[in-house]
């Protein structure tokens, strides 16, 4: 599934992203969602989120 809707993306789930800095290579980051930034029902490049760890990025795929 990508991760171009809110609804799709609970807080808890297992979610690959991409950061800002890695959006060139499209080197995805897999974690775990703490927090969901994007406040719109979708994004056309991702919902943005923080993972557990502290990385934010975009979500591209969930697990």
């Amino acid at each position: 599934m990508d991760g171009t809707k809110r609804s799709a993306i609970t807080v808890g789930a297992a979610v690959k992203i991409v950061q800002k800095e890695h959006q060139r290579t499209g080197e995805l980051t897999e974690g775990i969602v703490e927090k969901i930034l994007t406040k719109s029902p979708n994004h056309p490049h991702g919902i943005k989120v923080r993972l557990q760890s502290g990385e934010v990025g975009r979500v591209k795929e969930i697990l």
